[in-house]
């Protein structure tokens, strides 16, 4: 047939009046389509370019300026603001509080279901299908979209709350100084330049630039990553300081520690520095995970060659073998329906959520479904320091005597642990000084350290939480010596001094005065120390020389003395503690690393994923902490003033090398994730505070520890580790991997069965023949026999050795070359089998009936048999694990056959779907051909481990004779 009869016989066709309705109606719902695409296109690049209505202003340096000139700069004064300026002011800057941004509407995202080209091709198909008058063929593919739509739309969770969640860290309330009288007003009535007073236990309500301080320390963790609170001053600091540096600011959303300070405001709203990451986190674009942009690439793919083929199978068999043009179109609407496996969103669903519930049993909660694919293919996991890697519970790690320098084992306040000395276990209590210096910690200190529900509970300052576990770890009883020493006096640690004294009597009279502080400030205020039982003279330079190995090892060091002779003291003045004392030792503190992280982390390393440090802290404590971690420091540690010197390309380069980098802020955390991003790799990100949020919500994988990370945090995560753990996080990358692995066995049962239907419908219609299965009955199978088998697969338990094996490259395809031939070779099986019977039941002379009930009989038990060859993708399957080791596959199994004979017997399914009942002869026959795939692709498998040995062989004897 010429080009041109073909044309006019096209014309002819579409001249004729019963085919002018479904033309009209497949034109509609297509123009229909096209519309709802450009909307929802504008409708997300507008939500995309919604303006902020206040643009913060330009940062200045207010931490390097004297107090003097920050007010002659604000315009105010320490007795504060006027009401009638504090109202002008309020109109200017607006309201201290940050935007709040309306998450899109459960509509947009149930529309957003259906946004995809294979759902397109079957809505469109359901219409064809409506206009021919097959409503029931119609009727199930609508109804298998809107059940995956559904699915999609339950499992998608709850929107984006993290910028409320910012939101609500800010103070309710703030004490302002106004018209020269303190008042307590809302804080989101705080303008700048007002005058705000703080003490301990208030939130700091706006960015203060401090001007008097008294003892005044702020706990920022959430900021800067710092296990210790910060002890703020009123002088200025450098320009250049980073942002836990600036010890002259207090900053919005922190915590008053202790003392009490005056400050004014600098920044409000989203200026502060809180409202900088809200304003970072509202500009991260979430990417999408590799698996779903590979299933979107598969997706387009499949669309095409679906269309593609419908449409040549149509012009065959209407030109060439002469079918009437409706046969032709339902012949083409059930290859389009064979094709397409409807059932495969739902499997991702399903099998993604099977990950969830066995994350969530590993203490990982997973927040948004496709992450727990993600974990699978990370490359990198970028980790925050403090209570990620470590436990954020300051611990004595050291004690150094005048004769020795003890270990301390025990992690956090839980006082589980002891001394060591030279590497040995030794009795607190067989040495004097050891014992006298854990009574001086545990006396001269205000917190207090309890138990509850099995948890070690600190109330007060970290570090002296650290002492308090110390003591007990020597075997003293915190009630009992405190009840045989009471307090007399005491002088609280103030910045000025840098010291804090207690003194102490027995109820006999005797008399010690206890001093902890700075080591620098307490060796200036001794003579002596204590050696052998003794007091001897004091020797500076052993001291210094030992505590300068100590800080080295990113110690925070405390030094502690007494005085003995205070038997007739009653008070105690700064005049007798300035000489005279004895120095018992020195201690050395760190928020160590948790002894399973440190398992984790080598785990990680084996597994071909390389992890990287970024702190907010000092660069020795990060470096020190990333020692014991195992971590390779050989490239150096960066820090935040580095990163901001170098430009992204150069970034990109350095993040290879580097594994640590301190004093990072959160637009270093963003832009070092961005960089590894940007060289191609699948980045988990781990934090717990608001200066993680921008990082964490760009990451492939942010995830957020559970007890003590903010709420700010774990909502721009995907996944919160319930036990603040990171060696969940490496478990959560196992599960991660075993769900791939199940996708894609998933994929693997799935689409040789559909390729084989649409190959009995093109083989049908290249010969002649009719159909041997109806639309209807292809989707009885993909969407009730194929997904009942797939889902237990599901449930595979993870592969041996499966974290030995490097992470899976970003671009590896989602169909390799082996997956592609295996499903080409089952659907050439499937297809033999199934349509060689359906032509010898209508050589036999049975009714077309009954040779399609026979046909789709044996293409579901082709499956059943292929299902167990797909449990392992190259691993054979002929042993006792192999054929028993899910259970879920033997009850699917029984299901499913239950389910064929209702759908074979039964009279309203037989109405339902045109199959009649047929004999055991029959069924024998469908067994013996369908089991044939069960040994044809073990030896296909077994020829594969051959070939991949012999050249895994070559390529070593060939690197061997290299050498």
């Amino acid at each position: 047939m010429n080009l041109k009869s073909g044309f006019l016989a096209a014309y002819r066709f579409c001249s004729q009046p019963q085919v002018w309705p479904w033309l009209l109606l497949s034109t509609s719902i297509l123009l229909g389509i096209v519309s709802a695409l450009l909307t929802w296109h504008w409708l997300q690049r507008r939500q995309g370019r919604r303006p902020n209505r206040r643009q913060p202003p330009k940062k200045t340096p207010w931490h390097s300026m004297a107090a003097e000139q920050v007010l002659s700069e604000l315009g105010s004064s320490l007795q504060g603001l006027s009401a009638a300026e504090a109202g002008e002011r309020q109109r200017q800057y607006g309201l201290n509080r940050l935007p709040e941004i309306k998450p899109r509407s459960a509509w947009l995202r149930f529309i957003g279901q259906f946004h995809n080209l294979l759902i397109y091709v079957l809505l469109v198909t359901a219409a064809i299908t409506l206009s021919l008058d097959h409503t029931l063929d119609s009727a199930v593919i609508v109804g298998v979209v809107l059940i995956n739509g559904l699915i999609g739309f339950i499992q998608e969770g709850k929107a984006e709350n993290a910028l409320r969640a910012i939101r609500n860290m800010l103070s309710p309330q703030a004490a302002v100084i106004r018209d020269g009288t303190q008042n307590t007003i809302a804080a989101e009535r705080l303008v700048p330049g007002d005058i705000v007073t703080l003490q301990s236990g208030d939130k700091v309500p706006a960015d203060l630039r401090l001007l008097k301080c008294r003892n005044f320390r702020v706990q920022e963790a959430v900021l800067t990553g710092e296990s210790l609170p910060a002890e703020k001053q009123a002088g200025a600091v450098e320009q250049q300081a980073e942002l836990g540096d600036r010890l002259s600011m207090a900053y919005s959303g922190t915590l008053v520690a202790s003392g009490q300070a005056t400050g004014v405001v600098v920044a409000t709203g989203v200026a502060t520095e809180i409202g900088l990451i809200s304003t970072l986190v509202a500009k991260v674009e979430s990417l999408t995970t590799p698996l779903l942009k590979q299933l979107a690439h598969f997706g387009r793919w499949l669309t095409g060659a679906i269309v593609l083929l419908a449409a040549a199978t149509f012009a065959f068999g209407y030109f060439y073998r002469g079918y009437p043009p409706t046969d032709m179109f339902m012949a083409a609407v059930g290859l389009a329906v064979a094709a397409i496996p409807e059932g495969l969103p739902a499997i991702m669903t399903i099998t993604l959520a099977i990950g969830v519930q066995r994350m969530a049993r590993r203490h990982a909660i997973i927040r948004r479904l496709p992450a727990v694919e993600t974990l699978g293919s990370v490359t990198v996991i970028c980790s925050d320091k403090t209570g990620t890697l470590t436990c954020n519970e300051m611990t004595v790690g050291s004690v150094l005597t005048a004769e020795q320098l003890f270990a301390v084992t025990g992690v956090g306040y839980n006082p589980h642990g002891g001394f060591q000395l030279q590497r040995q276990d030794i009795d607190a209590e067989q040495y004097p000084v050891l014992r006298e210096l854990a009574r001086a910690a545990l006396l001269c200190n205000d917190a207090a350290l309890g138990e509850a529900n099995g948890t070690w509970v600190l109330h007060g300052d970290p570090t002296e939480g650290a002492l308090l576990t110390l003591a007990l770890k020597s075997g003293l009883e915190i009630s009992l010596e405190q009840e045989k020493w009471p307090r007399t006096d005491v002088i609280p640690f103030e910045s000025e001094h840098r010291f804090m004294a207690t003194l102490h009597h027995d109820h006999a009279g005797h008399g010690f005065t206890y001093i902890k502080g700075a080591p620098e400030r307490v060796l200036e205020m001794c003579t002596k120390q204590r050696r052998n039982g003794e007091d001897t003279l004091l020797d500076r330079h052993h001291w210094q020389q030992r505590m300068q190995a100590m800080a080295k090892r990113g110690q925070r060091l405390l030094a502690i003395a007494m005085k003995a002779d205070s038997d007739q003291m009653r008070n105690l003045n700064f005049a007798d503690l300035e000489t005279g004392l004895t120095l018992l030792g020195v201690v050395g503190m760190i928020d160590p690393p948790r002894e399973e992280a440190v398992a984790a982390v080598q785990q990680c390393l084996a597994a071909g994923i390389e992890v990287k440090m970024i702190t907010g802290d000092h660069a020795d404590t990060a470096e020190a902490i990333s020692a014991q971690l195992g971590l390779d420091t050989d490239g150096g540690v960066l820090s935040g003033h580095q990163i901001e010197a170098l430009s992204d390309s150069e970034l990109q380069r350095a993040v290879v090398d580097i594994n640590v980098f301190a004093r990072s802020s959160p637009e270093h955390k963003l832009r070092l994730v961005t960089a590894l991003q940007a060289n191609g790799e699948i980045v988990a990100m781990t934090g717990d505070g608001v200066n993680d949020a921008p990082a964490l919500k760009r990451a492939d994988v942010g995830t957020a520890m559970g007890k003590k990370g903010t709420e700010v945090a774990k909502e721009a995560a995907e996944m919160v580790l319930t036990d603040d753990n990171f060696a969940s996080l490496a478990q959560a990358v196992v599960e991660g991997r075993t769900v791939y692995d199940n996708l894609k066995k998933s994929i693997l049962f799935i689409l040789p069965t559909s390729l084989g239907e649409a190959f009995v419908i093109i083989a049908a219609v290249m010969i002649g023949e009719k159909l041997p299965i109806t639309p209807v009955q292809i989707l009885w199978v993909n969407m009730i026999t194929t997904v009942t088998l797939a889902l237990t697969l599901g449930f595979e338990p993870s592969e041996t050795g499966i974290m030995r094996r490097p992470p899976r490259s970003p671009t590896e395809p989602l169909l390799t070359k082996l997956l592609v031939w295996r499903i080409v070779f089952v659907s050439v099986i499937m297809v033999c089998g199934t349509f060689g019977l359906f032509l010898w039941e209508e050589r036999h002379g049975e009714t077309i009936e009954h040779a399609r009930t026979v046909a789709i009989n044996t293409l579901v038990m082709f499956e059943i048999f292929y299902l167990f060859n797909s449990r392992k993708i190259e691993n054979s399957i002929l042993n006792i694990e192999g054929m028993t080791g899910n259970r879920f596959v033997l009850l699917a199994v029984v299901v499913l056959i239950l389910f064929q004979l209702a759908f074979t017997y039964l009279s309203p399914m037989q109405h339902l779907f045109g199959t009649i009942a047929i004999s055991a002869r029959e069924w024998q026959w469908i067994v013996a051909v369908a089991f044939s795939v069960l040994p044809l692709v073990e030896i296909e498998k077994m020829l594969i481990r051959f070939v991949k040995a012999n050249h895994a062989g070559n390529i070593q004897r060939r690197n061997g004779g290299a050498k």
